[in-house]
C-alpha cells in the first residue's frame, strides 16, 4: 500500500503539502462532477479529455500524487494508457473510475474506483485509497 502526499516548498522555503491527480476522461460530461468531487476533497486536479495530451502533461508535470482514469469496464484502450502512464511515473498510482467492476485489472494498474455510486463516495474511496486507509477492492489483479 502506498501513501501519496509530495511537498513543494513556498517561496521563503517552507515544505507545503502539494497534492495534484492528473484526471484523464474522455466523457467532458461526467468529468466536471467527478472534478468538483476530488476537489472538495482537497486535491488539484488537472484535467483533459485526451489520452495524448494526459501523455504530454505527465511528462511536464513536476509532482503528480496520482492518475485518475475514466474508462469502461474492460476497456483495452483505457488499459492500454494506463501501461503508457505506468511507463512515463512508474511510482505514480494509477486508479481506474469505471461504471461497472473490473473483473481482472492488469499489473499497472493499482485500483479501480466504480463510480455508479453518488460522487461523493468516489472521491471519498479515492482519498481513502490515496492516503493509504483500508478500502474495499471492487476488481482482483490477475
Amino acid at each position: 500500500m502506498w501513501k501519496a502526499t509530495c511537498f513543494v516548498e513556498d517561496e521563503g522555503g517552507n515544505k507545503m503539502k502539494h497534492e495534484t491527480i492528473l484526471y484523464i476522461s474522455e466523457d467532458a460530461a461526467s468529468s466536471d462532477s467527478v472534478i468538483v468531487e476530488l476537489e472538495a476533497q482537497g486535491y488539484e486536479v488537472v484535467s483533459t479529455d485526451s489520452s495524448t495530451q494526459g501523455v504530454a502533461l505527465l511528462y511536464i508535470m513536476h509532482s503528480v500524487t496520482a492518475l485518475a482514469l475514466q474508462c469502461l469496464a474492460e476497456d483495452r484502450t483505457c488499459f492500454n494508457l494506463a501501461q503508457s502512464l505506468r511507463a512515463i511515473r512508474p511510482g505514480v498510482p494509477i486508479i481506474l473510475l469505471s461504471p461497472l467492476p473490473i473483473d481482472c485489472l492488469p499489473s499497472w494498474v493499482d485500483a479501480c474506483v466504480v463510480t455508479e455510486q453518488p460522487l461523493e463516495k468516489v472521491a471519498s474511496t479515492v482519498h481513502s485509497l490515496l492516503s493509504g486507509e483500508h478500502f474495499e477492492v471492487h476488481s482482483a489483479q490477475c
